[in-house]
Order: C-alpha cells, then structure tokens, then sequence
C-alpha cells in the first residue's frame, strides 16, 4: 500500500516546511519537494497542517472502578481517539491490590488486541510490592512496558505504601523505567472527605474543597522525595494547580529527573462546572478535581514555557445516569462519584483552539505537548512523535479553517452526556493515519479495529 500526502504543511517539534510525504509499508519512505510516483491513493493536503499523529500518554478505557466500570472499550475508546487525532494510547493498568501483577497485565493487553484500531501500551501500575513483586515487573518490562504507575491517592484500592513506594522506585531506577504518579496525599483526603460528609455537605461541589491544593502539593513533594532518594525518573500525571507546580520545581532544580504533565480538562474548564445545580456537577468531578479559574493562567504559562512538558486527558468515561449517579445524594455522597470526565476525542481540538488560535501556543509547541514529548518520555521516539525517514507512517491532515461544536450527539466515545457539551471548537484532524492506514477521512472513522499494535517501548538507559 502506497499513500501519497502532497502539498502539506509539515509541522513537528522542530521543523515547519511544506513537502510531499510518501508511505509504503506503514512507515514514512520519503519527503520531497514533489514526489511524483504511481500510489494507491493521493490525498492533497494543500492548505493542511500534517503533524505527526498524536499520543495521548494517560487515558483508561478498561477500568474497575468505584463500585462500576468505565465505559468505554477499545472499540469505542480507539475510535475516538483517532477521530480526534491520536494514533497512540498509553493506558494505565490498574490492578486491585489482591490481583497478580502479570495476570492483570494480560488482562488489560487482552482487551486491546485484536481489537484497538490505534496502537497501544500502558503504564503498569504497582498496587502491592512484596518479594514476588520484582520479577514479575522485570517480565513485564520485557514485554516493552517501561513505565511504572504509582497512586499516591485512594487508600485501600490503589494506593501504595511509602515502603512500598521506595521499592517501586527503587527497583525503577535499576531498570530504567518511569515511574508515573498520581500525587496527592490519600490520608488528608480521607480525613477531609469524613468532615464534609459529617457535616451533611454531600453534594458534588465538595469534591473539590475535600482535594484542596495543598492535598496535591503535599503528594507531589512526597513523591519528589522518593525519587531524589532512589534516582528515579518520574513522571506526575494530571497536575492541576499552580501549587502542584511549585512543589516539584526545588526538586528540578537540584537535578531530580521529575516531567510534569497537564489534562485539557483543567484548561478549560473550572470548579463552577463542579458546582452546577441538579447534580449536574458530578459529570465534572476527578482527581484532582477542576481547580479555580485562577490556577488556568499559570497552566497556560507552564505549558508554553516548557515548566509542564505534556497534555493528556486521563479519559476516564463513566455515564451520568446509572453511574455518577452512585454519589447522588440524599442517599449517597460525593465520595462514591465514580472519578473522570471522558475526553479522548477532543484533547487535541480544544488545545488548539484555546491555545494555538488565540496565539498561547505555536504550532510547534502544540505538537511537543501532544505528541513528540510524550514519545520521547516514554521510549517511543523517533519511531513516533515526529515525521521523517523510517518513522511510523501515523500522521494527521489538520483542517485550521474547520468549525464545529461539541455535543454528546456526534461524539464517538460510548458516554451519554460529554464534559465539552456545546464547546465551540476551531480546527480539527480531517484525515488521520495509523501506520499508513487511512483510519479517518472527513472526520469519521472509515479504519479497521484490531489494527492497533502494542508497542515496543525502550527504558531509559537504552
């Protein structure tokens, strides 16, 4: 198969020039001023952005949770993201604290094989450490999953020990693996959420005071500890709040390898979403929760100046009725809304038109944050997260003058109600490539599910 890509704009992390690309075998074979050859299909790209396809370095699609199940599956969750521009999901794998290691690593990679219409890999949680523990991550990390995922967060589910903790990174710098990190501090959570419920305050909008800023800067600095002790990299995810921020910069400056990362759900939207009437505010509640409008600004600056080095989702979708539902008071409370806000389809969409189109962010920068450094941070660069010779063929035509709304109508992702309802949107991938195959055209999904590949991920020291 023989995909031709004439007259585009080829933006990446470094480079801005217009040129014919030519695909053969999944991978990207030539660029050219012009390239005339025979091929299966040409698609002219003038007036188009090609990027490079983008890589979304934190979402769930299987995921037991609170009491109920995410949402969507492969088929739903790879479909969305490719729609909206991602060739690449790295997952979180999250086992229960009782399960083995390796058998929910099967678990989780069963339920993208052979399904996944975009290539895949996780993050391999650690739940438990004992003295079986090593090996099974060391086979794990064979299989080219070189990330570890830590929460510092939802005692007796997820949450780790600090002994447990030290190990984790401990054994991560042996191998030269990531470890990742949702950073709060699960005990001040815990103390919180029983005052606020003590005193009848039951509703979605007290999610937030329950998580305050402090929560997240405490766990971040606990976190940094660790890695400055043991030499491990890590990697925080979802960080929400200047404060966050502020707590890992003494460590990044001492020399600690520490990478911060954002989600687009904290750039556009704010905690008065939490606080909607009719308990429309647990479609918005996760952890961290949406912050103050305040805390935007500084995300902005930090994601343009470099100081956070990626935007993901942590695309966690759970339906409204029947399952945020759970938390619904009188007979519930905020502490059983199941956590997320599903947005895998519009991460993309959203920071170019909050950012790009306002003029926040250059092009270049835009494909940094949503691709080339997560490549980069998690071993999969230059095969992916650029354009050039031998690397993957994943690309994504981008239509600058398209114009649309977002609405849980059109939407791909298999939730009844979506976080962005009525959101004006600026741009859009028209045409998206997954290792050459055309998996969207004109915006809708026109690929093959179990055409995803996991991924081979090198370590740090590779």
């Amino acid at each position: 198969m023989k995909l031709l890509i004439k007259n585009g704009r080829i933006i990446t992390a470094d480079q801005d020039y217009v040129a014919d690309i030519l695909v053969e075998n999944e991978i990207v074979s030539q660029i050219a001023t012009s390239i005339d050859t025979d091929a299966d299909e040409t698609i002219d790209a003038s007036g188009k952005y090609v990027f490079p396809g983008f890589i979304d370095p934190h979402v769930h699609i299987y995921l037991p949770f609170m009491g109920t199940y995410a949402k969507d599956t492969y088929d739903s969750g790879s479909r969305a993201a490719l729609v909206g521009g991602t060739t690449t999901l790295i997952e979180m794998c999250c086992p229960a604290r009782n399960e083995d290691p390796i058998e929910a690593y099967e678990l989780w990679k069963s339920k993208a094989e052979g399904l996944s219409a975009c290539d895949f890999s996780f993050h391999m949680g650690v739940t438990i450490f004992d003295e079986t523990t090593p090996d099974k991550l060391k086979q794990i990390v064979d299989d080219g999953i070189t990330s570890f995922k830590v929460f510092l967060a939802y005692k007796g589910a997820f949450g780790v020990t600090d002994e447990e903790l030290f190990h984790t990174c401990k054994l991560a710098s042996e191998l030269g693996v990531v470890v990742t990190a949702h950073c709060e501090n699960a005990d001040l959570v815990s103390q919180r959420q029983a005052e606020l419920i003590a005193e009848g305050k039951l509703g979605p909008e007290y999610h937030e005071p329950s998580r305050p800023v402090t929560v997240e800067a405490s766990g971040v600095h606990h976190f940094c500890t660790f890695l400055e002790m043991t030499g491990a990299s890590g990697y925080i995810v979802h960080t929400s709040c200047r404060d966050a921020v502020e707590a890992a910069m003494p460590f990044r400056d001492r020399g600690v390898d520490v990478t911060l990362e954002t989600v687009i759900p904290y750039l556009v939207l704010d905690n008065t979403y939490a606080e909607l009437p009719n308990f429309e505010g647990a479609k918005y509640v996760m952890s961290p929760p949406i912050r103050d409008k305040t805390h935007q600004a500084f995300l902005w600056n930090a994601i343009a100046s470099g100081t956070i080095s990626t935007v993901a989702t942590d695309h966690a979708p759970f339906d409204f009725a029947g399952q945020k539902e759970m938390g619904r008071p009188p007979e519930s409370n905020f502490t059983k809304i199941p956590n997320g806000i599903p947005s895998v389809e519009h991460r993309a969409t959203l920071l170019y038109t909050a950012g790009v189109s306002t003029g926040r962010l250059s092009l270049r920068r835009f494909v940094e944050l949503v691709s080339t450094n997560a490549a980069k941070q998690f071993g999969m660069f230059p095969q992916k997260g650029t354009i050039q010779l031998g690397a993957h063929a994943d690309l994504v035509i981008w239509d600058p003058s398209y114009r649309g709304t977002i609405s849980a109508s059109s939407h791909v992702m298999d939730t009844d109600y979506d976080g962005f309802e009525g959101f004006e949107i600026t741009g859009r991938p028209e045409v998206v490539t997954c290792r050459g195959q055309v998996s969207v055209r004109d915006g809708k999904f026109v690929g093959s599910l179990g055409h995803g590949k996991l991924v081979q991920r090198s370590t740090k020291a590779e």
